[in-house]
């Protein structure tokens, strides 16, 4: 079997979605480190600063995830969408027995 082709389209929705629940994760850590930190400092302003900063990180870093995850994918599926035509894709061997076994 040889892949010849990717939608591009397809795989960056998908990798898009993905990326996004990363980001999601990833800023409620980073949300959940700025509350913690912001109210740990002396200053009232500080605690100010670390709620909006981690309110923002669970706005912000899923779409910016999100976003560069969609267009590198789909950049990456048409430059080996091209690739694959000047040199036959890739080859790969898969064990019809196996199949479907968990």
């Amino acid at each position: 079997m040889v892949v010849k082709r990717f939608n591009a389209l397809s795989c960056a929705k998908m990798t898009g979605v993905l990326y996004a629940f990363f980001g999601l994760v990833f800023g409620a850590i980073i949300s959940l480190v700025s509350i913690v930190g912001g109210f740990a400092s002396p200053k009232p302003a500080g605690a100010l600063l670390g709620v909006l900063l981690g309110i923002g990180a669970v706005f912000f870093l899923p779409v910016f995830y999100g976003g560069i995850g969609f267009l590198f994918t789909f950049l990456a599926a048409m430059l080996y969408n091209t690739v694959a035509r000047l040199v036959g894709g890739i080859e790969f061997e898969v064990d019809q027995n196996m199949a479907g076994t968990p």
